[in-house]
């Protein structure tokens, strides 16, 4: 496990990540090649029909994988991610957790499951992440 100060050390380096940051997007806990970022659903993140915008999941979900791939070892990009909208959230907090599937030499593959507080799913991504050497 991490320390509080290794904890905050990455929150710093990762509030460069202006566009997740200032969506609202926090780093809650970090495990090897792990983390668990969260966001509070404000009235600016959703769509004309009251839901949540999609982008923000995706957001949400690609600042998870970002610091779960590099908080270690800085160098992961993401190749692609492929995002699944599954449920609606019940809570105004929705919880991602990124978790490697594979390490290899220059290839990177996670999954991202978004949920709520309750532990209702709302979205499923798989990232794929190139290491550059």
């Amino acid at each position: 496990m991490i320390t509080n100060e290794e904890l905050e050390k990455v929150r710093e380096l990762f509030r460069g990540d202006r566009y997740a940051t200032e969506t609202g997007a926090v780093i809650d806990e970090l495990g090897d090649h792990y983390s668990k970022c969260s966001l509070v659903i404000n009235e600016h993140h959703k769509n004309a029909m009251g839901g949540v915008m999609g982008g923000v999941y995706f957001t949400l979900a690609d600042f998870a994988f970002a610091v779960a791939s590099n908080w270690q070892q800085p160098g992961v990009v993401g190749l692609n991610c492929d995002a699944s909208f599954i449920g609606v959230p019940k809570t105004e907090r929705i919880i991602a957790e990124a978790k490697l599937i594979k390490d290899g030499r220059t290839i990177c593959c996670y999954n991202v499951d978004i949920k709520d507080e309750l532990g209702n799913p709302v979205a499923a991504v798989q990232c794929v992440g190139f290491r550059k050497a």
